[in-house]
C-alpha cells in the first residue's frame, strides 16, 4: 500500500459554524505532524468535477487567528447536485461521477476528509470508491441528526442562537401580553427545537417526532395564562405538520421540498382559539451563521485531528464521532442510513415535561 502524500479536505451540504475550525485542525495535523500536502477542495464535490479542478493548497500558516472565529466555510460548499444524477440545463440528468474521479486523480489525492452530514457522506463515500481513494468523514450539521455521534459540528452554535432569541423575545412578549412563536430549522428532526426550547425557558416545544393536538396545545396555554402570566413562549421545528398531518412547505423548482411556515399556521390557530395577540419569528439561516461557540470549536478541533489519525492508520470508510465524553470513530455504513430522529424515550423529552413544557400529547 502506497504512502499517503496528498490529503484532500472539503465541506459538503449546508454551512454551519465551526467548519473552518475543522479544516484548520485537519491541515495543521496533516501538514505539520504527518508531513503531507493538503489540498482544500473548493465548493464541495463541484471543485473536483470541474476542469481543471478547483482547489487551494493549505498549510499551517494558511490560517490566521480570525478563521477559527469565523462561521461558514472559506472553501465554499454546495448542497445541490448529486454527481451520480447531476442536473443539466435542459432539465435532464447526467452521471458525472467520473468527472469527480478524474479530478481526484489529476490532483493526486491519496485520501479525502469529508466534512458533511449523512447525505453528503453517503454520496461522497460512493464517489471516493469510484475514484479509488480512502475517505474519512467528519459530522457537521446544525440539525444534529447524524447517526453514531451525540454531537455534530454546528449544533451547539445553533442552540446558542435559539436560546438567545428566546431570551430576547421573552421581555417583549411580557411587555405586550403576547404569545410569541419561534420557528427553528431542523427539517424532520427536533433536536434544535428541543434543546433550545428547554435552555430558553419555552412553555411549548413542538417537534416532528411527537404528536400534538390543537386542543392539547390550547389547554396548556390556558393553564399557563391562568397562573397570572400574561404571555407565553412557543418553539416549533420547521418540520412539524399541521394537525391534519400536512407539512407546511414551499416547493421550489429544481430543489428539495423546503419546509417553513408552520409558525404562521399556529399563530392563526392560537389567535382564533385564545383570542390572544400572537406573533411569529422565523430564525431561518440565522441559526447557521455567526461566530462558532467554544463547544463547536473544541469539537471541530478534536474531530479534525482524529480524522487525520484515521487516514494515517489507513482506517478508511469511517466517521469520527463524539460518544461518552470522548472522540471515537464509527463505520460509515452505520451513519449513512438516514436522519437520526428524536426517540420518545429521549431523556430531554422527559426533562421538558418535568419542568412543565408541553411537548405534545402523551
Amino acid at each position: 500500500m502506497k504512502d499517503i502524500k496528498t490529503l484532500g479536505v472539503l465541506t459538503s451540504g449546508g454551512d454551519c459554524a465551526g467548519l473552518n475550525a475543522v479544516i484548520r485542525a485537519v491541515t495543521y495535523h496533516a501538514n505539520q505532524v504527518c508531513g503531507w500536502r493538503v489540498l482544500g477542495i473548493l465548493d464541495g464535490s463541484l471543485g473536483l468535477m470541474e476542469k481543471p479542478p478547483r482547489y487551494r493548497e493549505l498549510r499551517a500558516d494558511s490560517f490566521d487567528e480570525g478563521l477559527l472565529r469565523e462561521g461558514g466555510t472559506f472553501l465554499g460548499t454546495t448542497n445541490k447536485g448529486d454527481p451520480f444524477r447531476f442536473p443539466q440545463p435542459d432539465g435532464s440528468f447526467r452521471d458525472r461521477s467520473e468527472d469527480f474521479a478524474a479530478g481526484a486523480r489529476e490532483l493526486g489525492l491519496d485520501a479525502l476528509v469529508v466534512i458533511g452530514g449523512d447525505g453528503s457522506m453517503r454520496i461522497l463515500s460512493r464517489l471516493c470508491d469510484k475514484a479509488g481513494i480512502g475517505m474519512v468523514g467528519v459530522p457537521k450539521t446544525i440539525d444534529n441528526d447524524v447517526h453514531g455521534t451525540e454531537y455534530a459540528v454546528g449544533f451547539a452554535s445553533a442552540i446558542n442562537v435559539v436560546t438567545d432569541a428566546l431570551d430576547r423575545l421573552q421581555p417583549t412578549a411580557a411587555s405586550h401580553h403576547r404569545v410569541m412563536i419561534l420557528e427553528t430549522m431542523g427539517r424532520d428532526a427536533g433536536h434544535i427545537a428541543l434543546n433550545g426550547g428547554i435552555a430558553g425557558g419555552a412553555d411549548v416545544i413542538l417537534v416532528p417526532e411527537l404528536p400534538y393536538t390543537l386542543d392539547g396545545l390550547e389547554a396548556h396555554l390556558r393553564r399557563v395564562l391562568s397562573r397570572g402570566r400574561s404571555h407565553a413562549l412557543l418553539v416549533v421545528a420547521e418540520g412539524v405538520k399541521t394537525e391534519g398531518g400536512k407539512h407546511v412547505s414551499v416547493n421550489m423548482p429544481g430543489e428539495q421540498l423546503r419546509y417553513g411556515g408552520v409558525g404562521y399556521y399556529l399563530e392563526r390557530e392560537i389567535g382564533r382559539r385564545l383570542g390572544t395577540e400572537t406573533r411569529v419569528t422565523v430564525l431561518g439561516h440565522l441559526q447557521r451563521g455567526g461566530t462558532p461557540s467554544p463547544r463547536d470549536r473544541l469539537l471541530a478541533s478534536a474531530f479534525g485531528v482524529h480524522a487525520v489519525r484515521l487516514v494515517a492508520q489507513r482506517r478508511f470508510g469511517r466517521m469520527v464521532a463524539w460518544q461518552d465524553r470522548g472522540v471515537v470513530d464509527v463505520p460509515l455504513s452505520d451513519v449513512t442510513v438516514g436522519s437520526r430522529l428524536l426517540q420518545p424515550d429521549d431523556p430531554l423529552i422527559a426533562t421538558a415535561r418535568g419542568v412543565g413544557i408541553y411537548v405534545g400529547d402523551v
